[in-house]
């Protein structure tokens, strides 16, 4: 009997052990998202066409041609009368902002957020074991993640994550973070994310025309997100992370240089955004989407694009058959950076104005909210009720570095929150072709005549 016992049963046993401790380990290493909080301001923060006029009015290193450009690319960019700007920049403190400026920036969306994220959830403060920040252009000591810690009373065992200069893209970057710290443990955790940005202290007071884009296109927002691997909690979850992969381009001078913050000659700090940026988006984007695409789409669709591309009739020149991502993917969030960006990233992907509509709304309303952006998005599709279960979105975020994190979710219910979008989701989408700018910021039409009827 011992030797038996030797022999056969206790192998056997161990083999059982080891597959039922490896079963349960793999369990803890999904990542769901519990909930989403975005950010919205009050009304008087609106950046309407009346308060863009007394901000450009308030420059004074500003000169026709600038006049003209800042009129062009307001007009082209996409963005509407409703998104928000910081405080300081509406009370006409931009040149000098203080650093009770930025805090009171942040707090306002990370603890408006968080608030809202704990009550809606029944999740308390001291449950939390992972806190991540992803904000870029202003850095606090302590961190914002001790701010968090303190204020609202966390463990002294909670692991936190400053994450600073990830731009755009850091929202990603920080679930990434959180799913890795998934995979090393069989622990049950609760994780937040928090990204958002702090405009009001880069605001640009000087007049280089690849500088003064970052006024036009970034706006006051952010997001909190809840995270777990408790696979008990998977029914209360509303989505699941499937894939998620990480493209960084630094190690190129043209795609680190396309977006950088920099001081100009006049010694006025801001964002630089290059010519090249377009291109270089694509090059990260096409880099990415070869590593994440296999994982998503179904076998046949794959290889028939394969074989549309090798076989295809060279005699008469066709292009080629694009890949159609719609066979694994059902809705898209791309970042809103602006109109080009999401108009370029939809035309590659061959996706027509109904999967650019949430990217393309969420620009309108509440502008590059950066690393948050993603998530008014999320909102959008939410709002208007097209989140079924099983569903999977497909998440492209670009950013500083130069970076392209994309991921897939997979939708755990029928989702139909209202959320930040209860009190206009019923007015959208608007008619974006007609613009409020260019009507309402005349003064500049008639100090630039050559703007007179430009669309």
């Amino acid at each position: 009997m011992d030797a038996f016992l030797v022999t056969y049963l206790l192998p056997i046993l161990s083999i059982i052990f080891y597959i039922c401790k490896e079963s349960l380990k793999k369990r803890n290493q999904t990542c769901y998202m519990l909930h989403y909080e975005c950010f919205k301001a009050t009304d008087d923060r609106k950046l309407d066409a009346g308060s863009s006029a007394k901000i450009i009015r308030r420059n004074k290193n500003l000169g026709l041609e600038e006049f003209r450009f800042l009129l062009r690319t307001i007009v082209s960019s996409g963005i509407g009368e409703e998104t928000y700007c910081p405080k300081n920049v509406m009370e006409g403190r931009e040149q000098s902002p203080s650093l009770v400026d930025g805090y009171s920036e942040l707090d306002e969306v990370i603890f408006n957020t968080l608030d809202r994220l704990f009550a809606n959830t029944g999740v308390s403060p001291s449950d939390i074991d992972i806190v991540v920040t992803t904000v870029s252009l202003f850095t606090s000591f302590p961190s914002l993640t001790s701010r968090i810690i303190n204020r609202y009373k966390m463990r002294e065992d909670t692991k936190v994550y400053n994450l600073s200069g990830m731009g755009c893209s850091g929202s990603l970057v920080g679930i990434d973070l959180v799913q890795q710290l998934f995979r090393s443990s069989n622990q049950k955790y609760f994780a937040i994310v928090v990204s958002t940005e702090c405009m009001g202290q880069r605001w640009y007071c000087g007049k280089e025309k690849s500088m003064m884009l970052s006024n036009v296109l970034f706006r006051s927002g952010g997001c909190s997100m809840l995270l777990t691997n408790n696979s008990c909690l998977k029914n209360r979850s509303i989505l699941k992370l499937d894939y998620l992969v990480r493209t960084h381009l630094g190690s190129s001078d043209e795609a680190y240089n396309s977006c950088l913050e920099v001081e100009d000659e006049l010694g006025y700090r801001g964002v630089h955004l290059s010519r090249n940026l377009q291109k270089v988006a694509a090059e990260a984007l096409t880099l990415n989407l070869k590593v994440l695409l296999p994982k998503v789409l179904p076998l046949w669709e794959i290889l028939r694009y394969v074989i549309s591309s090798n076989f295809r009739n060279k005699a008469t020149k066709k292009p080629n058959i694009g890949i159609n991502l719609k066979t694994g993917i059902k809705h898209f969030c791309i970042h809103p950076g602006g109109r080009a960006i999401i108009d370029k990233v939809g035309e590659s992907l061959g996706l027509n104005s109904y999967d650019l509509e949430p990217s393309r709304m969420a620009l309108y309303r509440f502008g590059n909210t950066s690393s948050g952006g993603l998530w008014y998005e999320l909102g959008y599709l939410e709002a208007k009720k097209r989140l079924k279960k099983g569903e999977k979105i497909l998440m492209i975020s670009l950013g500083a570095g130069f970076k392209c994190n994309n991921c897939v979710w997979e939708v755990m219910r029928n989702l139909e929150d209202a959320n930040v979008w209860e009190d206009c989701i019923d007015r959208y989408p608007p008619n974006i072709n007609v613009n409020p700018f260019l009507e309402k910021l005349s003064w500049i039409t008639e100090e630039c005549p050559d703007f007179a009827g430009l669309e």
